[in-house]
């Protein structure tokens, strides 16, 4: 269904239309921090449109994080989407709104989201296979469980940041294969890993398996992330319990969270899962969802990974996240996993672009695999809109700063 076209200045066509309005958590000078939703070039201040028109709901965004909003549930998300809409798109509402448009370019963008837990999934057949290969030569890539479950590992909610965050690069022990002992310092294989993050709304009770069904009841939006990983660090501790220290020294976020409803355009159909999985994780069509990814260092495109080739959907993930019993709270964070294609140029991190380190992909003439110091990167998204042009789904930038 096409949007109405907006009023304001500039956002008819772009990547933040009135088809999309992803919200975040802004500060303008020495106000404090707000609830805003994005239209083009502009945040739109919805605390004191919302309070001059008497909501029930204005008080939400006053707060400094978007946690109450969320929680309130899928009726208030799609009935202020309405409103919101109808305040960009209408006329008669120009000189209520129009004070309250503030320029992004004047605002700080602040975590939108007081993150409760964070678990990170692996749900890219081309990435799990890549991995496979490199990390077990020997073996068969994927392992017996990885097309019957989504895999995931538990992360680190604390260190959970905004795009714009700097990121210091870790230390750990680390293990060569060619080393007798380990050793201690900075990291020397630091990564990327191009994802989707799910925002958890509406919380479940502890002992309540939440099935495929129920995902857009209990899932409000998604953000763009970086899962930054040391791959020396994690190569030498995640046997056998998995992911540790080398996953959970920063994982960074995009400022914007888009709302599921703004995505009816990118819904997809998976590409195929055999075996079929067990009951609880059996989708119809349309679960998957149709996003490309874009992946930049130091100002060079250097992949374009296809969200659309993701193996599990994010319905399967929520479901299998639950299904023993585990709680949802609000402001929980689920992320994909690394988005990878079939085409080295699709490769969503620097693990897979330089094969281990053994194949080197060229930014700018020089010859690069892993992250040094001074490094910027940025990862953007973008999905169908209902318009029939592109959805911005934020962006998420981090430059590497050298160990305190």
């Amino acid at each position: 269904m096409t949007q109405p076209t907006t009023w304001v200045d500039g956002a008819a066509g772009s990547l933040y239309d009135a088809d999309n309005l992803p919200y975040g958590v802004f500060s303008h000078g020495d106000e404090p921090p707000r609830v805003g939703v994005r239209i083009g070039e502009h945040v739109l201040d919805l605390a004191p449109v919302a309070a001059s028109e008497m909501l029930e709901v204005a008080h939400l965004f006053e707060a400094p994080e978007l946690n109450p909003f969320l929680a309130t549930g899928r009726g208030t998300w799609e009935s202020v989407r309405s409103w919101v809409t109808g305040l960009v798109t209408d006329e008669a509402e120009r000189a209520i709104v129009e004070p309250s448009l503030i320029p992004v370019a004047e605002v700080e963008m602040l975590l939108p989201v007081a993150v409760a837990d964070y678990v990170d999934f692996y749900c890219s057949l081309e990435h799990a296979t890549n991995v496979g290969k490199m990390f077990r030569p020997d073996a068969e890539p994927l392992l017996p469980n990885w097309r019957h479950l989504p895999v995931g590992y538990h992360g680190r909610a604390g260190t959970v940041v905004v795009s714009g965050t700097d990121v210091h690069r870790p230390r750990g022990q680390r293990k060569a294969p060619d080393e007798t002992t380990p050793s201690y310092g900075p990291s020397g294989r630091l990564d990327i890993e191009a994802e989707l993050g799910f925002v958890v709304g509406v919380p479940s009770s502890l002992g309540e398996a939440v099935d495929v069904g129920g995902f857009a009841d209990h899932v409000f939006g998604v953000v763009a992330l970086n899962d930054w990983s040391a791959r020396d660090i994690q190569s030498w501790e995640y046997v056998p319990l998995g992911p540790f220290l080398g996953k959970s020294f920063a994982t960074s976020v995009s400022a914007w969270v888009t709302p599921l409803q703004a995505l009816q355009a990118a819904r997809t159909d998976l590409p195929g899962q055999d075996p079929e999985p067990l009951e609880y994780l059996r989708v119809g069509p349309g679960a998957g969802l149709d996003i490309d990814f874009e992946i930049e260092l130091n100002g060079q495109t250097v992949a374009r990974p296809p969200y659309s080739s993701m193996y599990w959907a994010p319905a399967q993930m929520l479901a299998h996240l639950t299904v023993n019993g585990a709680s949802l709270r609000t402001g929980d964070l689920f992320a994909s996993g690394t988005v990878s294609g079939g085409r080295r140029d699709q490769r969503g991190s620097f693990l897979e672009l330089s094969w281990g380190g053994a194949e080197p992909f060229s930014v700018r003439g020089e010859e690069r695999s892993f992250l040094q110091d001074a490094d910027t990167v940025t990862i953007r998204a973008t999905a169908p809109g209902a318009n029939g042009g592109r959805l911005g789904l934020g962006e998420v930038t981090g430059t590497i700063l050298p160990p305190r």
